[in-house]
This record gives structure tokens, C-alpha cells and sequence, in this order.
């Protein structure tokens, strides 16, 4: 198994969205360590013979008929537009739920010199 070295914690951290305090890295790594061999020890299973499957019960999905319906009433849409909180071109804006990893690090760090 691969070593998990602090910044290696430290990267998956980022990359989930963690902050984690140095106290806490050790921790980290034994849970981590103790999940990467769970998988190894699943990896070890022979599958040869076992059907990929996608759901453990037997289900089927209901499909509709592919038709052409009506357009969307224009009253609704008008409607709709006139209680929505913002609006630019006839697109529905929204607020950016995705951060970029830049300003993710940039406030971890902004947070440890807080802590300070």
C-alpha cells in the first residue's frame, strides 16, 4: 500500500472541501489507510463469473412514449419570470455553487492565519 504522507492528506483534503488542523492529520491517515486496505481486500475477491449489476434488486424502468407535446404556455413562463429574483436575457440566474480550488486554499489559509 502506498504511504499517505501528510501532504498527501492534505491534497485529499483539498480536494473534498476539508479543513483539517495538523492535530488531526494523524487521524486522517489511519482512517484513510484502514479504507485503502478495505479496498484492497475487495480487490482480492474473484468477480470472474459475477454479472455486473446496478442496483442489488431486481428492478426495470419505466419509460414513457417519446412524443411531441405542446409548447410550454407562454403565460406560465411570463409568470414564472416575474417572481424569479434575477433575471438577464430570459435566463434564470443563480448564485455560483462550485468553488474554484484557488479560492478554496486561499481561505484555508486565511483561516490559519485567523487562528493564530
Amino acid at each position: 500500500m502506498t504511504s499517505l504522507d501528510v501532504n498527501t492528506i492534505q491534497k485529499v483534503a483539498t480536494l473534498a472541501r476539508l479543513t483539517i488542523r495538523d492535530d488531526e492529520v494523524p487521524r486522517y491517515q489511519k482512517d484513510l489507510a484502514n479504507i485503502l486496505t478495505l479496498i484492497e481486500q475487495i480487490n482480492t475477491v474473484d468477480t470472474t463469473n459475477i454479472e455486473p449489476m446496478t442496483h442489488s434488486q431486481p428492478r426495470t424502468q419505466r419509460l414513457r412514449h417519446d412524443t411531441v407535446t405542446a409548447v410550454v404556455d407562454t403565460n406560465q413562463k411570463i409568470a414564472l419570470q416575474k417572481i424569479a429574483p434575477q433575471m438577464e436575457l430570459n435566463l434564470y440566474l443563480v448564485p455560483q455553487v462550485i468553488e474554484d480550488v484557488e479560492d478554496v486554499q486561499k481561505t484555508k489559509v486565511e483561516a490559519e492565519a485567523a487562528e493564530e
